[in-house]
């Protein structure tokens, strides 16, 4: 038998996230719709934010100056249910554990942020001036998700845990030529696209899946791994 299957694998760095996340929403639930409205307009990604500051507005929403920068970062801590909460745990504990196992802590909680900001970034390109916030880890994980794919689907079959876990990383140029990988990506990216249009809401909110974001988290990821990598010279092209 196998003294320590995947599932007890989970490193702290992954349960710590999901515990932030938990903890957030735990903490959301005992403010009073006036006081969770100000969080979120302080801690919330909103591209309209920026808009009204390079226009001379200045900050038009809580948090001044500082949440201009730190809202690229705190809305994956926030949810809009506990479904999307839970949703985004799961697919955390499948894609952000083989990563931490393979990054160590501390970088992976890096390397999530920066895929967080990226995230943000796309959906600021695409909703500019536009009061059309983002909230949820999806961003990040899609980062993850993409990391992931660059190191374990090259063999047989998908294993990213275990010896796959520290298989060297492929060439972004071998990745782009795995019709396996092309098929994943095609179908992660359809799956997004009909979230993000409203056709199913898995969130339990009725809101719409940032799908913008979770493109740009995934590209993110997809470009961005081998330079967090710390297995062997990995190749980046």
């Amino acid at each position: 038998m196998q003294k320590n299957p995947p599932i007890f694998n989970v490193p702290p760095a992954v349960f710590g996230l999901i515990g932030v996340f938990v903890g957030v929403h735990l903490f959301r639930g005992f403010l009073t719709a006036q006081a969770d409205w100000e969080l979120l307009l302080t801690f919330d990604f909103i591209p309209q934010r920026y808009a009204a500051l390079l226009a001379g507005h200045g900050s038009i929403f809580p948090g001044g100056i500082m949440a201009d920068f730190w809202t690229f970062f705190t809305y994956m801590f926030l949810h809009g249910s506990w479904t999307h909460l839970a949703m985004n745990s799961l697919w955390l504990l499948a894609f952000g554990t083989p990563l931490a196992i393979r990054l160590g802590g501390a970088r992976f909680i890096v390397f999530s942020l920066i895929l967080a900001a990226a995230g943000a970034a796309m959906h600021l390109a695409v909703y500019w001036g536009e009061l059309v916030p983002v909230v949820g880890a999806s961003a990040a994980i899609s980062g993850q998700m993409a990391a992931v794919i660059r190191f374990s689907m090259s063999g047989p079959s998908f294993s990213p845990i275990g010896n796959g876990t520290f298989a060297p990383a492929e060439p972004l140029t071998k990745v782009l030529c795995n019709p396996r990988i092309l098929i994943f990506i095609a179908v992660w990216i359809g799956i997004n696209y009909i979230f993000g249009v409203g056709i199913v809401d898995i969130t339990g909110t009725g809101a719409q899946i940032a799908w913008e974001a979770h493109l740009g988290g995934f590209l993110a990821g997809l470009l961005l791994f081998p330079f967090f990598d710390p297995v062997g010279r990995s190749n980046r092209y």
